[in-house]
């Protein structure tokens, strides 16, 4: 399945933990999504998805979420332009 990335972020928060999302499309899919990506020191993640503008079909939606559940490579490729847009690289980070 093809993924556009339409637009990506990471920031980091003064208690050091990190909040990013990615705004994509998927092939045949007529909605955008965004995913929210959290993470307390940057190595194990949590997300939270949704709609990235107008909500869409929900069966979509499920399919989209059922998606990155289990395919490693889409999760990665949305988590990994969020991580790219970081002004301050990871090996730096650590302190």
């Amino acid at each position: 399945m093809n993924v556009d990335i339409i637009k990506a972020e990471m920031k980091r928060e003064e208690d050091r933990s990190f909040v990013g999302r990615t705004v994509f499309t998927l092939e045949n899919h007529s909605s955008p999504y965004e995913i929210t990506f959290f993470s307390k020191r940057g190595t194990e993640w949590d997300y939270s998805l949704s709609f990235a503008g107008e909500p869409g079909s929900e069966e979509q939606f499920l399919e989209t979420d059922a998606l990155l559940e289990n395919d490693d490579d889409v999760y990665n490729l949305l988590l990994d332009a969020a991580l790219d847009t970081q002004e301050i690289p990871e090996e730096v980070e650590e302190e």
